[in-house]
């Protein structure tokens, strides 16, 4: 532990890998080393040490240290000073490493134990890409296969994403199967929710069929490694009525005065192709531990990320513990909690062991509302636990901002997804500008949740290299690969935010400016009394890069000027130079 100043002091320490640590603060008096400077200031002063001499040998063979080789050093000093009875040997420089070893610590103090989760790179960025393996087949009607999704492995890793996630890819239940627009009649060819996991032939740890074989999935997980991308799992703790489980575990499943079971609902929403286990029921070890192995199933497939769907709904005990199940077998396997609930609650889920969070970055659109939320977000005690993934859309989410279809704020929602978090994801279609809503809701007209789509996935129109250009950005700037070290810029434009991201080592500084309103914007970008760089080398800002076209501007009175057309992009990307 290094002083800092008026009784402040920092220390650091690195875990040897991934997992579950437990750390603890000691303290106690270093009494050698007290006396050491008391009598050196004494004697500096021209003041007779001798009585102080014949306190610290008392002092140091009251201290003897176990360890042989410090013992060895403590002997030979006081055997120097019983010879001579002179001080130096008494506070020579070996002497304090060898006492520090010493085990006589009469006042120690310890803080209590302190958790710590130790993660890899990936838990704190990456780039998502989310993709429903049934769409992926490029005959209009046909239900993709994994095989479909191995081709387009190529593009979406040219594109610069790190994560390719699957939208569930078990069986899909019959009973009260859902059709087109969540209907509650389905046809005889309509494929349902992915999200009613199970039927007789299996339930979470199968694979739909149409979708191909478990080899065939390996395949895909093989292939997106071979590309430095990774597969994530979206896992449903529910089941449709034909779950395997329903039968085997009958017990596991609460059901109405009337004999019924109870459908899943999130009122108003109602799912009445869904039903969720109990977790209070008679056999809940059993349960948990179903649940955990089904996790585990997945990781012996080579799988080490999860989406979880809904995690709010079940017991944050349960989820703390399968947590820790799971990483005491593979401490590099990152939680994702897909939560859009109460914020102490999302809070909750990410102190217990999420690796990430969804947000609410999908609904703060203005400047005030973002600036106040990733001050939020970068703040204490927040950043010390809820690492936040910020979704431009999702399957059940299509903002109202973007249910105009305008390329330009398509882009600038990426834009500051992928610039003011170093998680985020779109889902696809969203390079392709798909915007057609239910009207009224937040949700997609004609939902592939309910149904297959197939897509040209080079439509013209397309934002598809606006998206790669960012991805590229991010990986060639540590500064973005971060979100906590983050500050707001001054712009005299309401219409536009401006901040300044530094890496932690201070080598890569990063700024940003994003239109939120559509137009031409002129305006002062003010880095006022920002400085970057080392913590021991810190300076201001002179000259920053354009890191699109290399333009090279230099501060003038702490800032530069700019201008942006949100036809032609509606972000400025900059590095900063001192």
């Amino acid at each position: 532990m290094t002083l800092v100043v008026n009784d402040r002091w920092h220390a650091r320490f690195t875990p040897a890998e991934p997992g579950w640590y437990i750390f603890e603060i000691e303290a106690w008096t270093d009494e050698y080393a007290s006396w050491r400077k008391g009598v050196l200031l004494k004697q500096a002063a021209g003041q007779n040490v001798s009585l102080e001499a014949r306190e610290g040998a008392d002092l140091i063979t009251e201290l003897m240290p176990e360890d042989s080789d410090a013992a060895a050093v403590t002997r030979k000093a006081l055997q120097d000073f019983t010879a001579t009875g002179r001080l130096d040997a008494l506070v020579a420089d070996d002497l304090l490493p060898a006492l520090d070893k010493t085990q006589i610590k009469p006042d120690l103090s310890r803080s209590p134990s302190i958790p710590l989760m130790a993660e890899r790179t990936r838990a704190r960025c990456g780039a998502w890409y989310e993709m429903v393996p049934r769409s992926q087949s490029k005959t209009i009607g046909k239900h993709g296969t994994f095989e479909d999704c191995i081709e387009r492995v190529p593009e979406i890793a040219a594109l610069g994403f790190d994560v390719l996630y699957l939208t569930p890819i078990h069986p899909i239940g019959r009973t009260n199967r859902k059709g087109p627009n969540n209907t509650l009649t389905a046809g005889p060819n309509d494929p349902g929710s992915f999200y009613a996991v199970g039927d007789e032939s299996g339930g979470h740890d199968a694979i739909h069929p149409q979708l191909g074989t478990l080899q065939d999935f390996r395949r895909l997980v093989e292939t997106c490694k071979a590309y430095d991308m990774e597969v994530a799992l979206d896992i449903a703790v529910q089941c449709s009525p034909d779950h395997p489980w329903l039968r085997q575990h009958p017990e596991w499943f609460k059901r109405r005065p009337d004999g019924s079971l109870r459908y899943a609902e999130n009122p108003p929403k109602k799912y009445e192709d869904i039903v969720n286990p109990d977790f209070n029921s008679v056999d809940r070890i059993a349960l948990w531990e179903a649940l955990r192995d089904v996790i585990l199933h997945w990781v012996d497939q080579g799988v080490e990320i999860f989406r979880i769907d809904n995690p709010h709904t079940k017991p944050l005990p349960f989820w703390e513990w399968l947590i820790r199940e799971v990483h005491r077998r593979n401490g590099n396997v990152v939680f994702l909690s897909e939560a859009f609930t109460r914020p102490k609650l999302m809070k909750a889920l990410g102190k217990l062991g999420f690796s990430q969070s969804y947000s609410y970055f999908t609904w703060r659109t203005t400047k005030p509302e973002l600036q106040e939320y990733l001050s939020e977000l970068t703040g204490f005690p927040e950043r010390e636990y809820y690492r936040p993934n910020f979704f431009v859309t999702t399957p059940d989410i299509l903002p109202v901002q973007l249910q105009k279809g305008e390329p330009w704020l398509f882009k600038s929602r990426a834009a500051l997804a992928a610039l003011l978090s170093s998680n985020y994801g779109i889902y696809n279609g969203f390079e392709l500008i798909e915007y057609e809503p239910i009207p009224g809701k937040e949700e997609y007209l004609n939902s592939e949740k309910y149904e297959i789509r197939t897509r040209d996935w080079n439509k013209p129109g397309n934002i598809k290299a606006y998206i790669g250009a960012l991805n590229r950005v991010r990986r060639e700037n540590t500064a973005l690969q971060q979100t906590n070290n983050l500050r707001f810029l001054q712009v005299d434009d309401d219409g536009v935010i401006g901040f300044l991201k530094q890496s932690t080592d201070g080598t890569n500084a990063v700024a940003g400016a994003v239109a939120l309103t559509a137009g031409v914007h002129d305006f002062w970008l003010h880095f006022g009394d920002s400085q970057i760089g080392p913590p021991d080398s810190l300076k201001p800002v002179r000259t920053v890069e354009n890191l699109v076209t290399g333009e090279r501007r230099m501060l003038e009175w702490g800032g530069v000027r700019f201008r942006i057309d949100t036809a032609t992009d509606p972000a400025l990307i900059l590095r900063c130079h001192t």
